[in-house]
């Protein structure tokens, strides 16, 4: 038996790790994908403004189509030296991208947007993990580009939540991590749930 919410939520996501998270963590959910395109880099090198600006933009454009309930809208990126480390556009970029985080910490940011159609109210936060990304060999991207695991993703990954080869969590949540802050999307619900 699944969480009852009292409200309908609309997932603006295709995400596939958000969906598993929200099916694991059970949650009944629609599911309408907002489409809308991410810009490549943070206006004035502000991540926390970044992530809340394309989750915004997301329940914004979804919100108005949902007559009732809750919209959940959410954007994950890679962060570092300054730059956003967004979904790699081909395998090329995807080895870029993972040559650049290999041996490194990084910051893996998530903005939310819950959106309430029936008078346009949110509540919005943005959460950051640390990830430390293992030092890989040119051998070891080869291999793992081959999975093609790094297809949709930010960062060109995408972490397992025990065991991860390559991946580790030093600060914050793995399913931030995934790309669904879960135990503060749970409080969340809590008190819109009051």
């Amino acid at each position: 038996m699944g969480i009852q919410l009292p409200f309908r939520l609309t997932l603006a996501s295709g995400s596939h790790g958000r969906r598993y998270l929200l099916e694991r963590a059970g949650y009944a959910f629609d599911v309408k994908p907002s489409n809308v395109p991410e810009p490549t880099e943070a206006v004035n090198g502000n991540i926390r403004e970044y992530v809340m600006h394309v989750a915004w933009t997301k329940a914004a454009a979804i919100g108005p189509t949902v007559p009732d309930g809750i919209v959940l809208a959410a954007d994950s990126v890679g962060w570092i030296d300054g730059h956003v480390i967004g979904k790699p556009e081909d395998e090329a970029d995807a080895r870029r991208i993972l040559q650049t985080l290999s041996g490194r910490v990084h910051e893996l940011w998530t903005g939310v947007c819950l959106w309430r159609a029936s008078d346009s109210w949110q509540l919005q936060w943005q959460e950051v993990s640390h990830v430390r990304m293992k030092e890989l060999a040119s051998a070891e991207i080869d291999a793992y580009l081959k999975t093609r695991k790094w297809e949709g993703c930010s960062g060109a990954y995408a972490i397992q939540e025990d065991g991860d080869p390559y991946l580790t969590v030093v600060e914050g949540s793995v399913t931030n991590v995934i790309g669904l802050p879960m135990e503060s999307l749970a409080r969340a619900f809590e008190y819109l749930s009051k």
